[in-house]
């Protein structure tokens, strides 16, 4: 409902000079719950059956949401291709300003029409034929290629494990990483904000464009930051660690003569068993001891007022790494976060907007999939650094291809759109430009 049934609804039932913001609306309220489920979360940490609660209480939005959508009507375009034309007719007159609604029905018409008298438009839809359709294709090149790259720039990393990404910038507090996650979610919400403003305002293209030109730099950032972090990192003393000789790391104590150079980035690498770092108690960013990582070992550290690290090691760069993420948010956000859902709620014909909705979503959530599920894969084998440096190119690419491929909706009736993907050339670079509406309408190819 939320990937592609809600942005769809809301775009097919609202007028074209606000249909952005209002697509953009409907992200802003899923953000601004995740911001308000962690404030609810983080309430209820310390209450008894901790999860319970938290499942128990997000049942009631979900049921009150569910009582008032059975108010809702069926969109108007729904309804007139399903030859419901009153119905169809009276909404957008309640949508619409009296000069500007009947305008909108005779485009509405004329869409259905061209549909009824194309060859085979009463036969089930297949892939073949989605794909033969030049607006269709051209619309789904751009849908599917946006809602790949909104993952594959690395969002959902950063939102999933941002508690981890702050360790690994080296805050060692399970706490104060929960809490600056907590707010990359408040960040995210107001880039809603922000998207609601500007979307009918500058265009879908231009917010894509300077959204990926913020998390391109903002990821130059973050790998920066954590390659400093891994190559500066405070040294392991033998000195310190014989002081826990109890629980000093195997791979250290059998590292012989290379013990002298074992710093914390290659303490934390030992597996066998997994070992972490206790910063020294005069300076983290001292010479520290290099020990097996457990509860007990964990527990004896703090215990001489030491910090414990086993995701990542202490460093005066570590503020940079917020600064780095939150700009990262900031960016996307208003960008990429709710333009791709915005593009493919208006991009399609009617009568393949379902289908091509659908197509456009599941790519979405397998791509999350494999970013989620590969991203501390990829810090564990090529380094944070290089993770976060892999984005940013993808992210370059993705600039390009909107450049290429993304057409500029705003503004235009969702009639028009299918008009316009008909008889543009494939390379739009000059974003800045207003669409022309006035071009004629040519027949469409299949």
């Amino acid at each position: 409902m939320a990937s592609m049934t809600s942005p769809l609804y809301i775009s097919e039932a609202s007028p074209a000079k606000i249909r952005g913001a209002l697509v953009s609306t409907n992200g802003l309220l899923i953000t601004g719950g995740q911001f308000l489920s962690n404030l609810i979360n983080l309430a209820f940490t310390k209450a008894p059956g901790t999860w319970r609660w938290m499942l128990g209480i997000a049942g009631i939005p979900a049921l009150l949401q569910f009582i008032l959508m059975l108010m809702l009507p069926e969109s108007p375009r729904w309804l007139y291709r399903k030859g419901r034309e009153e119905e169809a007719e009276a909404l957008l007159r309640k949508i619409y300003p009296v000069e500007e609604a009947e305008s909108e029905i005779q485009a509405l018409k004329e869409s259905v029409e061209a549909e009824n008298q194309e060859k085979g438009s009463s036969e089930k839809i297949n892939f073949v034929k989605l794909l033969q359709t030049k607006t269709v294709r051209r619309g789904l090149v751009a849908g599917v290629g946006l809602q790949v790259f909104q993952q594959f720039v690395g969002i959902n990393t950063v939102m999933y494990y941002s508690p981890t990404i702050v360790q690994l910038a080296g805050f060692a507090s399970n706490e104060t990483a929960l809490l600056l996650s907590l707010i990359t979610s408040g960040l995210n919400a107001f880039g809603s904000v922000v998207s609601i403003y500007f979307i009918d305002r500058t265009g879908r293209k231009k917010l894509l464009v300077i959204s990926l030109c913020g998390v391109i730099l903002s990821l130059g950032v973050l790998s920066g930051v954590f390659h400093e972090t891994s190559t500066h990192s405070p040294a392991v003393s033998a000195t310190e660690t014989a002081h826990f000789s109890a629980y000093t790391c195997p791979d250290y104590g059998f590292a012989g003569t290379s013990a002298a150079t074992w710093d914390c980035m290659k303490c934390l690498k030992a597996s066998s068993p997994d070992c972490g770092f206790c910063a020294s108690s005069t300076n983290k960013l001292f010479p520290g001891a290099c020990l097996i990582s457990n509860d007990t070992v964990k527990d004896t550290c703090h215990g001489d007022d030491r910090l414990w690290y086993t995701r990542g090691c202490p460093s005066k760069y570590g503020w940079l790494a917020l600064i780095g993420l939150a700009l990262y948010i900031i960016f996307f956000s208003p960008g990429m976060g709710t333009v791709p859902w915005i593009v493919n709620s208006e991009i399609y014909p009617l009568r393949f907007r379902g289908v091509c909705g659908g197509i456009a979503a599941t790519a979405n959530w397998i791509s999350n999939l494999i970013v989620a599920q590969s991203f501390l894969s990829l810090t564990q084998s090529i380094g944070t650094s290089w993770t976060f440096l892999l984005f940013g190119v993808v992210s370059i690419v993705a600039l390009f291809f909107v450049l290429v491929f993304v057409p500029e909706t705003k503004g235009l009736p969702i009639e028009e759109i299918e008009k316009m993907l008909e008889i543009r050339g494939t390379l739009q670079l000059k974003f800045w430009k207003k669409p022309n509406q006035n071009q004629p309408h040519k027949s469409q190819n299949v």
